[in-house]
């Protein structure tokens, strides 16, 4: 590695890895557990792999002993782990097939080496620059294949190395079934997909053992009791391993054989790495590494892939799959990476006999439902909405039908096809509706567009009112020259013109209408300040409607809504389509105070769908079971427990509570008004703060301010022993599917603090902006509002 420097990229800065510490070597207990997690996953599905590509069995394991130590000492993604990937599977079946498996494993190492030149050349981010649907297009592929050729195993026959002999002969084998492979395929399909839905705190538990494993584990168990003569897994000597060879064949083949490895070796790499730095950035334990250096990441894939090829094994690429359980077990560094491959060696040299009783079936069907999920929904439907199947249907058949390398070429043909067709193809209609000219142009807009659109703007009649909709993502300096030259041409002559960009909701007209605010929709709501003319309004209102100004009330509500159809409603109308058909499914009851100046949706960056919210003066939840007790809160909470199935409930005070200020100042003896009875509920709360609790509630950044901070935090706190009361909630909390969360907002400093856990006290943990906890390491990600209580 002395030939070039790791270098860095803009993707990561310099400290995208932290310098090594000095002195003894130290390995943390998340990485041991980590890597036992990850060896689970690798072990079955490196030999699955092997299997598909027709290559000596063992050449998986060593493939992922070398990803896991090489690639992850000097690769630039420290969580990813690398290893034998099944988006090479099809790559390397033609490789052996075509060339036989020692030239396989020198066209590895010559791919090893073209990354090493790649990494020193820093081109790392070109990869990226690869349209995604040729990529989710190429895993597709990818995916079909090896899902159809495992389908052959499955059913106990043999398959062909091309897709399409394997589909013309899959009724053939379906007349001859193994009654045995079947049986023992099947069984690990119905394992491999039941075991993660286990429900309750049993399936939580269960859940830690890959469910691959135990798949392959329970086929492999029974067919050892039900004495099923089966072929099995077969790990020849290591004194009989075959190391690599040089490729003999045409140079062109040779050629396209190493970039085709190269590719897709590096392009997996790279995207993974990426991916990664995703799921670091939204986990909630603490972690030692950055963000990925994508250059060294390639030098690390680079020498993985010789020290393979040279010792024997398949090419190696990073791994989703493995890379994703290794970050969410907890992973620290590179030292769990490292230490799964030491797992994998260890297993290789002591472990022959178990492995040797897996059924080859049990290893087909795992690899099958691996190709099966690499047709990703998900990505079909990402596609689909960014108008790219084209690009998505030829990559995928491409592969399927050509090959891997000649399918993304096809695709990244048809991608620069599709961009020129969308750059110079613009469509521009004209039609009146309700007296109104409706001018719309779709597609870019650019100088070859601009004669259309002046043939169409000068077919309006003069003093007429028109909406001109721009629904396109570009639009350059001639087109808006001339947009705008006609706007202001037609208003003079007593017109009015609205230019719309259907993208954002922006609107601007010729001659604005005094009583209309022109602020976008979503517009950022710090410091928002909606600008009215005096005919509308005295002064300028906020967004609240009370700052700025005093705006009559009259019409105000009509306004607010009119806004929200004209601007907002366009950007949100597909996503509450969705959630009208599908149902509320949300995963957080939210409980607080009615007070106007907490706006539950901006505070914790929630939108439609995701939060039940509940709300009352207070924030207060009356104890089961008292007579006169209000049923409001019980019912929303039994609704959304038992009925809506939420995971998580939160209480949420806030400075400044109007109803901790009453309670501090209520009188004995004082009439019994509705407000007063309600607040009932609340004196539990003043009780526990005036009665010497030891306990006291805490702030980490800050001394407690004053007496209603520190009442609204003591209530926090009873209102959670009132709502653990609550049978729906209790039930819930013993089953494990439920946590309560404790949270603090306060408002002057606009700043969250969340409650900590057991052993903490009554301590309320700042939340930074960075999403860390202040004082505290343990951070949930966004998706939950609050810390274990």
């Amino acid at each position: 590695m002395s030939v070039c420097a790791p270098p860095r990229t803009e993707h990561s800065p310099p400290d995208a890895t932290p310098p090594p510490r000095r002195g003894r070597f130290r390995v943390e207990s998340a990485d041991v557990s980590a890597s036992v997690a990850v060896f689970l996953i690798a072990l079955p599905l490196s030999l699955g792999i092997a299997l598909a590509t027709g290559a000596p069995l063992q050449a998986g394991l060593v493939a992922a002993a070398v990803g896991g130590i090489v690639a992850g000492r000097i690769g630039g993604c420290p969580l990813q782990v690398s290893g034998p990937a099944a988006g090479l599977t099809v790559v390397t079946a033609d490789l052996i097939h075509q060339f036989g498996w020692r030239a396989t494993c020198g066209i590895t190492v010559l791919a090893g080496i073209s990354q090493l030149g790649l990494g020193c050349l820093r081109v790392a981010r070109g990869a990226l620059a690869v349209s995604p649907a040729v990529v989710h297009g190429m895993l597709a592929g990818i995916g079909i294949t090896i899902a159809v050729a495992q389908l052959h195993i499955v059913l106990g026959g043999r398959p062909d190395s091309s897709v399409l002999t394997n589909l013309r002969e899959l009724p053939a084998q379906l007349a001859h079934l193994d009654p045995a492979a079947v049986a023992m395929s099947a069984l690990t399909l119905t394992l491999l997909l039941a075991w993660p839905r286990v429900p309750g705190r049993v399936g939580s538990l269960l859940r830690k053992v890959p469910a691959a494993l135990v798949a392959v584990i329970g086929a492999t168990v029974t067919a050892a009791l039900a004495g099923l003569t089966l072929p099995r897994v077969e790990l020849p000597s290591w004194r009989s391993h075959a190391l690599a060879g040089l490729p003999e064949g045409p140079t062109l083949g040779i050629v396209a054989a190493v970039l085709t490895t190269t590719l897709v070796c590096s392009v997996q790499s790279l995207l993974g790495a990426v991916a990664v730095d995703k799921l670091v950035a939204r986990r909630t334990g603490p972690t030692q590494v950055g963000r990925s250096d994508l250059d060294r990441e390639l030098l690390g894939q680079g020498a993985a892939n010789i020290v393979s090829g040279a010792l024997g094994g398949l090419p190696v690429a990073g791994v989703a799959v493995r890379s994703t359980a290794n970050v969410n077990s907890g992973a620290l560094s590179r030292n769990s990476t490292m230490l799964h491959g030491v797992l994998v060696v260890l297993a290789t040299l002591l472990m022959v006999p178990l492995l040797e009783q897996i059924p080859l079936a049990s290893l087909a069907a795992l690899v099958m439902a691996v190709g099966i999920q690499m047709v990703s929904l998900n990505h079909i439907r990402t596609v689909t909405r960014h108008r790219e199947v084209p690009v998505y249907a030829a990559t995928t058949l491409g592969v399927v039908c050509l090959g891997v390398l000649q399918g993304v070429l096809l695709g990244i043909a048809v991608a620069v096809a599709l961009a020129l067709h969308r750059l110079t193809h613009t469509h521009i209609t004209h039609e009146e509706r309700e007296g109104v000219q409706h001018i719309q142009v779709r597609g870019q807009l650019t100088f070859l567009a601009v004669p259309r659109l002046s043939r169409a703007l000068h077919r309006v009649p003069h003093g007429a009112r028109v909406v001109v909709e721009l629904d396109g993502s570009f639009m350059d300096h001639a087109a808006h020259e001339s947009l705008q030259d006609w706007q202001s041409s037609h208003t003079a002559r007593g017109g009015s013109a609205e230019l719309k960009d259907r993208r954002t909701g922006v609107r601007s007209a010729g001659t604005p209408s005094s009583a209309v605010c022109r602020c976008r929709p979503w517009t950022p709501w710090r410091n928002h300040r909606c600008a009215m003319p005096a005919a509308a309004g005295r002064g300028s209102t906020g967004a609240d409607g009370r700052a700025g100004g005093s705006r009559p009330d009259t019409h105000e509500l009509a306004r607010g809504i009119s806004s929200f159809q004209r601007n907002t409603a366009p950007l949100v109308r597909e996503e509450l389509a969705r959630l009208a058909r599908e149902g509320q499914r949300p995963s957080q009851l939210f409980l607080t105070c009615a007070d106007s100046r907490l706006v539950t949706s901006m505070i914790t960056a929630s939108g439609p769908g995701d939060l039940f919210v509940v709300r009352n003066v207070g924030n207060l939840v009356p104890p089961p079971g008292q007579e006169h007790a209000d049923d409001s809160v019980a019912a929303a909470i039994e609704y959304a427990v038992d009925v809506l199935g939420v995971r998580s409930i939160t209480v949420c005070g806030h400075s400044g509570c109007g109803a901790m200020q009453a309670l501090l100042a209520a009188e004995p003896g004082a009439a019994p008004t509705p407000l007063r009875r309600w607040l009932r509920y609340g004196e539990p709360s003043l009780e526990r703060m005036t009665g010497g609790d030891p306990e006291r509630p805490r702030l980490t950044t800050r001394p407690v301010a004053d007496a209603v901070e520190e009442l609204s935090l003591t209530n926090v706190v009873q209102q959670l022993a009132h709502l653990r009361a609550h049978e729906s909630v209790a039930r819930a909390l013993t089953a494990g599917a439920l946590e309560l969360h404790g949270m603090y907002f306060h408002v002057g400093e606009a700043r969250a603090y969340l409650l900590g856990g057991e052993g903490e006290g009554v301590l309320f943990h700042d939340v930074r902006e960075d999403g860390k906890e202040e004082g505290k390491e343990d951070v949930r990600d966004g998706s939950e509002v609050g810390s274990l209580v």
